[in-house]
């Protein structure tokens, strides 16, 4: 004799094993997928970040806060890169670690950079009575900072330290070759 009900049991727990597998399939299917669409993302924006033109947009921004010239931030090209860096990363467009890795120590040279000796960031604040001008570039500094702590090689440096790195840098960047 068949049994029917045993029949149904089995096959309707056999349903559900396919469905829950076949979901979780997805769930993995559609996470890989988005790390791979960040890491393209952020590797379109490395070649972006080193393309001649922001190579000389780097430099001179550098050689203006190396030297101490810099007055505004009206029309940066570098910072306004980071916003937007910081944007897509915020909205997790781009996974925080990769950014970390690809961009994490020009985004504190650049970000001290603009807030030291000098806050330009306070100053274009207050010019256009907007608190929220790079605030996206001050959110990734912050997460870069926060995953530094956790995981880089900068987890224990004092803020002079980091002051000294971030001016070295930018005095690479200043010294970027170019036309």
């Amino acid at each position: 004799m068949t049994d029917w009900f045993n029949i149904a049991i089995w096959s309707l727990v056999g349903t559900w094993v396919l469905v829950v597998g076949t979901l979780l399939l997805m769930y993995w299917q559609t996470r890989t997928s988005q790390k791979l669409n960040s890491a393209n993302a952020v590797m379109a924006l490395r070649e972006r970040f080193d393309s001649p033109h922001m190579r000389a947009a780097r430099r001179h921004l550098a050689t203006d806060l190396v030297r101490g010239t810099r007055e505004d931030l009206s029309s940066v090209e570098v910072v306004t890169f980071f916003e937007l860096v910081g944007t897509l990363t915020h909205h997790r467009a781009l996974e925080e670690e990769l950014v970390w890795e690809a961009f994490g120590t020009w985004v504190v040279a650049y970000y001290w950079g603009i807030r030291n000796p000098t806050d330009l960031v306070a100053k274009i604040r207050a010019d256009l009575s907007d608190p929220l001008v790079f605030h996206e570039f001050e959110w990734l500094y912050l997460t870069i900072n926060s995953i530094d702590v956790h995981e880089g090689p900068r987890a224990s440096a004092t803020p002079e330290a980091v002051s000294l790195g971030a001016r070295r840098v930018l005095e690479l960047e200043a010294s970027l070759p170019g036309s």
